[in-house]
Formats: C-alpha cells, structure tokens, sequence
C-alpha cells in the first residue's frame, strides 16, 4: 500500500474513531426546556449533571430520556425561575427523592453502608481467602519418617515401569 493510500486509511480510522466517541455522548436536553438566560441554563445543567436519573440509575437528569428525568429537569428550571440558590434546588429534590437522587451522595450515617459497603466486601473475602488457607495447611497432615520412605519407594517403582 502506498504512503497516500496509509494516509487516508489512518485519516477515516481516525475519524471514525471521534464519531464513535462522540456517539457515546448524548444529551437528552428538549429544545423546549432550554431557558432564555443563559447564566440560569448554565446553572440547571450544572445541577442537572449532579442528579441521578431515578428510572435509568447511572445516567444524569441531564442524559436520560426518561419522563422522570425530564419533569425532574423541568422542577430544577422551575425553581431556578423562581430565585432559588443552587444549594436551594439541590435540597428541594433531596428533600422528596432523598440521597439517592444525588449521583454523588454524601458521606453520612444514612449512606454509611453505601460508602464502606465496598470495603467491608473486600475485607470479608480476603478473610475468607487467609481462613479458607490455613484450615487447608493444617488439615494436611505432616508425614513421618516411615511414610515419607514408603511413598518414595512407590514413587521409585513406578520410575522404573515408565
């Protein structure tokens, strides 16, 4: 293949590649509920990013199309019309949906198991790993003098039928 040809190869693997890339990355954002004021639409998706979609779970308000995620954006527009500080809005949503609602839940006693529930997991398995091989090395027992000579003169006779 020529040096032109290489070229143009690696030039639409290339591209190919920022199209897929870019595919991954869709914002579910209706033209609809785009508000007039820029600094105020700025400050919605800035919260709307932070909010878990409670239908698709990994996936922000920002991202999903899911009904619920859009009446959620539409409440976080709502009182961003009306004068609410961010930290205002945020708590609004916490206040009915809780702590899960946040794709970033707090450190505190109610997520608690949340935080350390990986951890505690991990611990636990390791544990039973260690445990798991001392019984192993202490169920087998040592051998004797005896029975180590015996087992090597099986050993040996079978050397000599191979």
């Amino acid at each position: 293949m020529s040096r032109r040809g290489t070229g143009v190869l690696v030039a639409a693997v290339v591209g190919l590649g920022v199209l897929v890339a870019g595919a991954g990355v869709s914002h579910a954002l209706q033209p609809g509920e785009v508000l007039s004021d820029s600094k105020l639409e700025q400050r919605a998706r800035g919260i709307s990013l932070g909010l878990r979609c409670l239908v698709c779970q990994n996936q922000s308000i920002d991202d999903s199309d899911a009904q619920v995620a859009q009446d959620l954006r539409r409440v976080v527009r709502q009182r961003l019309v009306a004068g609410d500080s961010d930290a205002e809005v945020r708590a609004y949503i916490v206040d009915r949906y809780g702590d899960f609602v946040l794709l970033k839940p707090p450190f505190n006693a109610r997520t608690l198991l949340l935080w350390l529930g990986p951890v505690i997991v991990l611990l636990c398995g390791g544990a039973l790993v260690l445990w798991g091989r001392r019984r192993a090395r202490a169920g087998t027992p040592a051998l004797s003098a005896a029975e180590q000579a015996e087992l090597q003169k099986l050993l040996d006779d079978r050397e000599r039928r191979i």
